[in-house]
C-alpha cells in the first residue's frame, strides 16, 4: 500500500519522464508563462526605476526646497529646476518680488530663474539647449558642482558680466571633452559669452544640456521686461519649510491675484510623483497580467493536445487500476510544474536583464510583484490544467486502448 508521499513522488517522476520524452513541447508551453512572468516584472521593475530616478533628482535638491511657479499648476522636468514653462499666463516675477521674499526671516536663499530654450554655438559646433538665468546662490540650492573653473559670483551678477558655466553636456557636444570648455568663448542669442566654468554632470538631462548666466545679464534684447520664470526658495531648516510657504504665500498675495501664482514644496511634488506611479505601476501590471493570461491559454491548449495524444496510454493505466482522480491529478500536476518552471524561468531572466538595466538606470525589482507574478503563474497552472484534466480523467478505458 502506497502512502500520500510515495503517490505524490510517483507523480512527479511520471510528470519529469514526459517532460523529458518531449522536451521541445515542454519549452514551448512553459515560454507563454515565462514570457508573462517576465514583462510584469521588468515593467515594474522599469516603473519603479522611474520613480526612484525622479526621486534621486529631488531629493539632491534638499528637503528645504519653496518653488514659486506662475499659474495655478507646475511644469517643467527634472526636479522642478529646468525644462520649457508648460505654463500659459500667470504672474510675471520681477526684482520686486525677490526683495520683499529676502524679508523673510527663516529664508537662505532666494534665486530667480530666467528660462529660455536656445542654439549655444561654440567656433564650429552648435548645440540647441537652455540658458538659464540664476543668481549666485543658485547653484548652492541647486547643488550644482564646478568640474572645471569656477562658478559666478555676486559681483558677476550686479555687474550683468558675460560670463557663462555650462552644463556637462553642453560643454561636452561643443567641445568634446567638458574641460576644454573653460576659458573659450561662446555665443547665444547673438551675445558672446566667456565661459568661467563647466559643472560636474548632474544626471538631469535638461540641467546638464543648460547654459547659467547672471540673471541680471539677461536684462536687454534677451529679457526686456526683467521678469523670471520663477522663483525658489531654500529654507534654512526643515521645520520652517510650511510656515515659510504660508509667508510667501501672504507676501505675493500683497501684488497678485491667488490663483496667478502657485507656491509649492518640495514634499508635495514628491508626494505627486508617488501617486502618479501608483497608477502607473498598477497598469503596468494588467498590462503584463495578458502576458501571463496567454500564456495560460498556451498552457491549456498544449495539455489538450497531450491529452490526445496519450489517450491509449491513459486507458492503459486506468485499466490496471488508476482512478479518475489519479488520472486528474496526474495532468494538473503537470499544468502546475510547467508552469512554476515558466514561471521561475522568467523571474531569473527578468532579475538577469535588471541587473544588466541598473547599470544604466535605477531599476529595481519589486518583491511583491515577484510573488504575484511567480504564484499567479502556479495558479494559471492549475486553472488552466483543469479543463484537460477533468477531459482526460473522464476517458472510457476500452475506448481509450481501442484509440488509434
Amino acid at each position: 500500500m502506497t502512502g500520500p508521499k510515495t503517490s505524490f513522488m510517483h507523480m512527479l517522476k511520471n510528470s519529469f519522464a514526459d517532460f523529458k520524452r518531449n522536451k521541445v513541447r515542454t519549452f514551448l508551453t512553459s515560454l507563454g508563462i515565462m514570457v508573462g512572468v517576465m514583462s510584469v516584472v521588468l515593467l515594474i521593475a522599469l516603473g519603479l526605476g522611474l520613480k526612484n530616478y525622479l526621486e534621486e533628482q529631488f531629493e539632491s535638491l534638499g528637503a528645504n526646497l519653496i518653488m514659486i511657479m506662475p499659474g495655478s499648476g507646475f511644469g517643467g522636468g527634472g526636479g522642478g529646476f529646468s525644462g520649457p514653462a508648460g505654463l500659459i499666463g500667470g504672474a510675471e516675477f520681477d526684482e520686486r518680488d525677490l526683495e520683499s521674499l529676502k524679508r523673510i526671516r527663516e529664508i537662505e536663499y532666494v534665486v530667480p530663474l530666467y528660462l529660455e530654450s536656445a542654439l549655444i554655438e561654440s567656433d564650429d559646433t552648435e548645440f540647441f539647449g537652455y540658458i538659464e538665468g540664476i543668481n549666485e546662490e543658485g547653484f548652492v540650492l541647486m547643488n550644482l558642482e564646478p568640474l572645471e573653473g569656477e562658478v559666478f559670483d555676486k559681483g558677476d551678477v550686479s555687474s550683468q558680466a558675460k560670463v557663462v558655466v555650462l552644463g556637462n553636456k553642453v560643454a561636452e557636444e561643443l567641445f568634446g571633452n567638458p574641460e576644454d570648455g573653460v576659458r573659450k568663448t561662446i555665443r547665444m542669442k547673438n551675445q558672446r559669452f566667456k565661459v568661467i566654468g563647466v559643472l560636474e554632470k548632474k544626471g538631469d538631462p535638461e540641467m546638464d544640456s543648460s547654459a547659467f548666466i547672471p540673471y541680471k545679464t539677461t536684462y536687454g534684447s534677451m529679457n526686456p521686461d526683467k521678469t523670471f520664470f520663477s522663483i525658489y526658495l531654500g529654507v534654512k531648516n526643515d521645520d520652517d519649510v510650511a510656515g515659510v510657504k504660508q509667508e510667501a504665500e501672504e507676501t505675493l498675495l500683497k501684488r497678485y491675484d491667488e490663483d496667478s501664482f502657485s507656491v509649492i514644496e518640495q514634499s508635495e511634488l514628491l508626494e505627486t510623483v508617488n501617486q502618479i506611479f501608483s497608477v502607473l505601476n498598477g497598469v503596468l501590471l494588467a498590462i503584463g497580467s495578458i502576458s501571463l493570461f496567454v500564456g495560460g491559454i498556451g498552457i491549456m491548449n498544449i495539455m489538450y493536445a497531450t491529452v490526445t495524444e496519450r489517450t491509449k496510454e491513459i486507458g492503459i493505466r486506468r485499466a490496471i487500476g488508476a482512478t479518475q482522480k489519479d488520472i486528474l491529478l496526474q495532468f494538473l500536476s503537470e499544468s502546475l510544474i510547467l508552469s512554476v518552471l515558466g514561471g521561475l524561468a522568467g523571474l531569473l531572466s527578468a532579475t538577469g536583464i535588471v541587473l544588466i538595466i541598473r547599470i544604466f538606470f535605477p531599476a529595481s525589482i519589486n518583491l511583491v510583484a515577484v510573488l504575484v507574478s511567480f504564484f499567479v503563474s502556479s495558479a494559471i497552472g492549475i486553472i488552466f490544467g483543469v479543463f484537460p484534466a477533468k477531459r482526460a480523467s473522464k476517458l472510457s478505458p476500452i475506448e481509450a486502448i481501442r484509440y488509434e
